[in-house]
């Protein structure tokens, strides 16, 4: 499997750059009416795939993050609570050993 991954990656990076190749072409885009930018084709659509990228992955990211909060308070009550069940019958086995022991 990893090896279709890699291979996946290596004709995405071969189509970027033949297309990064054939379309390198400078461009004016008009930010303002006396501000004009120039650069390549590549490098904006590299620019503008990049800023629509970042807010979704730092939306990823914070819910990763709070989703992974959920888990490990889930699993340190879920430990507690097991802890709390073995002491409570270790406990309850002890007091019946020594109920039987008394009764004898």
């Amino acid at each position: 499997m990893q090896i279709v991954r890699t291979v996946v990656w290596v004709l995405i990076i071969v189509a970027l750059a033949l297309f990064a190749v054939a379309n390198w072409v400078p461009i004016d885009v008009r930010i303002w009416e006396n501000l004009v930018l120039e650069t390549k084709l590549p490098v904006l659509i590299a620019a503008a795939f990049l800023l629509g990228l970042l807010p979704m992955w730092l939306l990823h990211r914070t819910q990763r993050w709070r989703l992974e909060r959920k888990v490990n308070a889930l699993e340190a009550s879920q430990r507690a609570l097991v802890a709390n069940q073995a002491e409570t019958t270790h406990h309850a086995t002890r007091d019946e050993t020594f109920t039987d022991t008394a009764r004898s």
